[in-house]
């Protein structure tokens, strides 16, 4: 446990007591002083300001109000109040962008940062972080986020250190008993769900200073949203304009009897306000001058200049509603034998579904534009290959198509579902003992266990033959419109059936166990105080199977869909499994309102589809197939040591640790591979092993200029290692002939972060921070190519490889390259304590923070690989929160707007600037209320995204190439809540 010094005489008990127990590692628990829980926004606010002064380590926290009341009703929104923390959204609520990983970006850097629970390793089955959308905020007593953490603290994130505090025994002194039951309600789902959450703790006295703790807590949360929007395509997509009046459409109408939809072209010949959208000809790759530019090589100077670009005009539609289901348990005891002596027991079990139905109508657009309108829209090179060949920046197209109808357009309604439930348990116990007031150990055994599943399936229909439809878009504003003409898209007479998919079936097995010994010495004089020591083993195992089946078409003979509808099914034969889309699309406001026909999600699940079509050969679900070549397993071991010295100097002015940890890592990846050197092809498992040892130091220090006024520094060594299905030793192969191998021998990123912050404290609750810091960081994973044998492949024989004669050439991940984050942070709160008026009962909070990261992406050839910067995915340069607050006896209020600017989202397309996205700058408004009858009864009201926005998505890349074009504009709704929470 660290050094405790003065907080002022205005601190509570309480939040003492919370600082004591949380801002430590091994001892937290000992002192009879941990006591009651928190209560109120001061507080909490107290005890969260507490922790960050008297925590020698950079570390920002946030403490429960009340018995499970975190400030949000998502665990991922609230943390982003914190300096230096960013959050994805989706679907209305805070998430991970691909169903794993914590979701969060801790000083710019996404993916890599390290998940705890009790101080105790935790993650979500198929990855190394713990997927922050699982948490259940009521199970919550406080999050503490490590930005250069000291080497006492488990290794595994350069980006940052999450650790979820649960409540335990020790937090209470007598009988505690609470219920909180909440309604929760979206104004787009329009659906209201229940959220219910329950504790039981006592404290029992034996005598002689002996005692038992128990607690057991529970929660329920349900959630329904809706995400309305209109994917749309990315890219320059040039096309060159052919006017129906031109003797050029004249020939291709005589040389074509049908455009791409099947449509005649002959009927629009000589009318000026028909277009047809030509495809254009592009240089190849291997060209060493224009490549992703058009080749005018081949065209007249007339029909160069008639080449326009047509990005975000493909639009579909889109809705999706999301229920999302958390389950949670906590269990703790701990029996005390007396002030020297304790042993304790607990255990935390999460349940998460993300259950998604989803509802699309793809619009294939025909080849033919009427009334085309173009705007300004200049293209350059930069945007669509970097301008890679350096010379001048040239021009491509200067128009993009504004807007239209197109003629023809075929359609393409899918219903689908998606069933991905998580579940994450770990029980742990263990002893701590202290045999004299200066020695102190601690022996900690867990056990986790963690498991996912991913279920997507969909039917998909198709329009009847020659059926069509002339959709109007309108590719400006947010949102575009897009509206329809021609047949009902809520009559199920103009659909037939097409194909039932299985867009994933897999799943994850992963569990694993750790042994930490820990132990301290308190020294009565010399420059150390105290000496840490400890050791580490954990076990980790990730077993990955992927069931997934492909597409049965849904017609009389089991055949494809055939042109001429010869062999289809229908829609209107079977409207018991059929289900309309809400008809509030996007609120009203894209110009198409919804109301289409689908496949009800609903009739997609067991085996209803298989039985309503018997000659589609659809395996039954309780026997789907594993896609044996797929399966993946990993096993890792690690063992930690660490030595840490507590030191103080200048009579207590400077306080500080140095430190050093060790740590071996030793992997056994498995993955499946098919041999085709035996005479006949054999599937077998390709295991590799791979071991590495690091060396963590760290070196902390803090200077009071005065008892208010501090200045810390922080330096570290931290590492974070490749995500598991990296790792895995498999080779495939694309349609194109492009093979590719996972890399067992990847290496984990490595950074040195260097931390200065300077820090007042006013009182208890009242605080000025401002910080600096720098990563440098190591290794990046990049992928390139690599001539190699390999050995489960005849020697390759293929004509035109650049690889030596029977290497292959294959795209591969590997530790490549240097980058940084960097940046600055800002934060304070204060209480209006000395006021003597009504403005006593305000309170302000804020925090912002500016990154620069530096991500580098290989632009070159595949034999010579070649880096440029880009930033770092979900990483936005600026971000701010700011809370106005209010609380008296009585009544307590919260109002919170958060921003960040735009964000790079997802990955980067090194070729092609404008196939990047990258989400606009965005804020967003919620609101909390809270009253209070009496000290058990309290009326809770929460809003969250008061001003409707979402985080819409654009062409281009943040900060390097933002085309303000929209891709994908979203619309969430508003959600609201209303509850109870009684305490006794």
């Amino acid at each position: 446990m660290n050094h405790q010094r003065s907080i002022g005489p205005k601190m509570s008990l309480v939040a003492l007591a919370l600082a004591q127990a949380f801002a430590g590692h091994a001892y937290a628990q000992q002192a009879d002083a941990n006591t009651v829980v928190v209560t109120g926004i001061r507080a909490s606010a107290q005890s969260s300001v507490a922790i960050k002064r008297n925590t020698m380590e950079v570390v920002d926290s946030i403490t429960a109000e009340d018995i499970g009341k975190l400030p949000d009703p998502n665990v991922a929104e609230t943390l982003t109040r914190l300096p230096g923390v960013q959050g994805y959204r989706y679907g209305g609520e805070g998430a991970s962008p691909s169903g794993s990983g914590s979701g969060l970006t801790i000083r710019g850097l996404a993916g890599q940062t390290a998940s705890q629970v009790n101080d105790r390793a935790y993650f979500t089955a198929g990855a190394r972080e713990f997927n922050i959308e699982d948490a259940i905020p009521g199970m919550i007593a406080g999050v503490d986020v490590y930005k250069n953490p000291s080497a006492e603290h488990i290794e595994g994130g350069i980006g940052g250190l999450v650790n979820l505090r649960t409540r335990n025994p020790s937090d209470f002194k007598k009988f505690t008993a609470a219920l909180n039951v909440n309604a929760r309600y979206n104004d787009l789902a329009k659906k209201t769900d229940p959220e219910v959450f329950g504790l039981l703790a006592n404290r029992i006295d034996l005598g002689g200073g002996s005692r038992i703790g128990l607690m057991a807590a529970f929660a329920f949360q349900k959630s329904t949203g809706r995400s309305d929007s209109n994917p749309a395509n990315r890219g320059p997509d040039f096309r060159r304009v052919v006017r129906g009046d031109s003797a050029e459409y004249a020939s291709l109408a005589a040389a074509n009897t049908a455009n791409s939809t099947g449509q005649p072209m002959a009927q629009y010949v000589g009318r000026n306000d028909v277009s047809y959208l030509a495809p254009v000809t592009m240089r190849p790759v291997s060209s060493t001058v224009g490549v992703n530019t058009p080749d005018t090589s081949i065209l007249t100077p007339d029909q160069a200049a008639n080449i326009i670009s047509t990005p975000g005009v493909n639009t579909s539609v889109f809705q999706e509603t999301i229920m999302r289901q958390r389950k949670g348990l906590n269990l703790a005891a701990d029996y005390r034998v007396d002030n020297s002596l304790r042993f304790y027991v607990e255990g935390n079990y999460t349940y998460y579904l993300y259950h998604q139905n989803y509802r699309f109508v793809f619009v294939d657009n025909g080849g033919n534009v009427q009334n085309l309108r173009t705007t300004a829209f200049p293209v350059t090179e930069s945007m669509v290959n970097r301008n890679f060949n350096g010379g001048s920046n040239d021009v491509i197209t200067s128009q993009r198509l504004l807007s239209g109808t197109f003629l023809n357009a075929s359609l393409r309604p899918w219903g689908g579902d998606e069933h991905s439930p998580y579940s994450t348990w770990i029980g742990a116990g263990g002893v701590e003992w202290s045999p004299t007031p200066a020695w102190k150990f601690k022996g900690d055994f867990s056990y986790i266990k963690s498991d996912r599943k991913q279920d997507n399936r969909r039917v998909e229909m198709a329009g009847l033959q020659n059926e069509y439809w002339d959709v109007t878009r309108v590719a400006d504003g947010a949102p575009h419109q897009l509206t329809f003409s021609g047949p009902s898209l809520s009559d199920p007479r103009n659909f037939v059936f097409n194909q039932y998919a299985s867009g994933n079936f897999q799943t994850w097995d992963d569990k694993g166990h750790a042994i930490a010994l820990d132990g301290s010495y308190t020294f009565e004089s010399g420059l150390l105080d105290r000496l840490k020591f400890g050791t580490r083993y954990a076990h980790q195992q990730s077993l990955y199977k992927n069931n997934s089946w492909g597409a049965r078409p849904l017609t009389t003979d089991g055949k494809g869909l055939a042109a001429d509808r010869s062999n289809a099914i229908l829609v209107s034969t079977m409207p018991g499994v059929l289900q309309y889309a809400p008809s509030n699309y996007m609120g009203g406001n894209a110009g198409y309102s919804g109301g289409y026909v689908v496949y009800s999600p609903d009739a997609l699940l067991g085996n209803q589809v298989r039985n309503q079509f018997p000659n589609a050969n659809i395996p039954d679900e309780n026997s789907f197939a594993e896609n044996a070549i797929a399966r993946r397993f990993l096993e890792e071991n690690t063992l930690a040591g660490y030595l840490v010295g507590e030191f103080t100097a200048l009579g207590d002015r400077i306080k500080g640790n140095v430190g050093v940890r060790v740590v071996r890592t030793e992997s056994k990846a498995t993955g499946r591979v098919l041999d085709q050197t035996q005479a006949t092809p054999t599937i077998i498992d390709n295991r590799q092993e791979k071991s590495y040892t690091n060396a963590l130091p760290t070196f902390n220090a803090t200077y009071s200029f005065t008892d208010d006024f501090l200045v810390r520094f922080g330096y570290g060594r931290g590492m974070t290692r490749p995500d598991l299905g990296s790792l895995n030793p498999s080779v495939s192969v694309d349609a194109t002939g492009n093979y590719s191998m996972g890399n067992p021998d990847l290496k984990p990123q490595t950074a040195n972060s260097v931390d200065l912050s300077f820090e007042r404290y006013f009182n208890s609750t009242n605080y000025a921070a401002v910080a600096i810091f720098n990563k440098d960081i190591n290794g990046f994973f990049s992928t390139v190519a690599r001539c190699m044998t390999v050995p489960f492949l005849p020697r390759f024989n293929g004509a035109g490889s650049s690889c030596p004669s029977g290497q292959y050439l294959i795209n591969q991940q590997v530790n490549a390259a240097k980058g940084y984050a960097r940046g600055a942070e800002v934060s304070g709160q204060w209480f209006f304590n000395g006021a003597d008026n009504w403005f006593k009962n305000f309170g302000v909070s804020g925090t912002y923070t500016y990154v620069k990261t530096s991500n580098p992406v290989n632009v070159g050839t595949a034999i010579a690989p070649v880096y440029i910067t880009t930033p770092q995915p979900f990483a936005s340069k600026n971000s701010y929160s700011v809370s106005g607050l209010y609380e008296d006896n009585k009544l307590s209020a919260r109002l919170v707007y958060t921003w960040r600017s735009s964000q790079l989202w997802g990955g980067v397309n090194a070729l092609n600037p404008m196939g990047s996205g990258y989400i606009a700058g965005y804020g967003l408004l919620d609101a909390s209320l809270n009253y209070a009858f009496d000290e058990h009864l309290t009326l809770s009201v929460n809003g969250s995204n008061l001003t409707n926005k979402a985080p819409n998505r654009y062409i281009g890349e943040a900060l390097s190439m933002e085309t303000g074009q929209e891709l994908q504009h979203f619309d969430n709704g508003r959600t609201f809540s209303v509850g109870l929470r009684y305490k006794f």
